[in-house]
């Protein structure tokens, strides 16, 4: 049974090991354990999924609650993939934010086609100044 929270402490180590499960680390700064741990204490609003003790899915998000949510990472370990996990955590999500509140998000290139499939609108406005 897969259990849902948003007040889980994960540690760097899991984060990290979920992201490579998941194909998302072939996206983010996996290499790099500093940029991972303000990555996690920084977004406002993250939602984990677990099975057990195991850390198998993370919805991170950063917020105002209000007006929009930036859902950043959408990750579920490959094991647990379509078993309706990452549709569970945008809900968990959704849950907390204000009843008003857009999530607004990039797309992975291997999920471009996973959004529009659970109710989200493509938008083809999206620019990023990368560093």
């Amino acid at each position: 049974m897969i259990t849902y929270k948003d007040d889980a402490n994960i540690s760097v180590e899991q984060a990290i090991n979920l992201y490579v499960r998941s194909t998302l680390g072939e996206r983010r700064p996996i290499d790099s354990p500093e940029t991972f741990e303000a990555m996690l204490k920084h977004a406002n609003l993250s939602v984990s999924a677990w099975d057990g003790e195991k850390l198998v899915g993370i919805s991170r998000s950063l917020t105002d609650f209000a007006y929009v949510a930036y859902l950043a990472d959408l990750a579920v370990d490959e094991e647990y993939q379509r078993q309706g996990i990452g549709k569970q955590l945008i809900e968990e999500t959704k849950m907390r934010l204000g009843s008003n509140c857009m999530i607004v998000l990039l797309a992975a290139p291997k999920a471009k086609d996973y959004y529009q499939h659970i109710g989200f609108e493509h938008n083809p406005r999206a620019w990023m100044l990368k560093k």
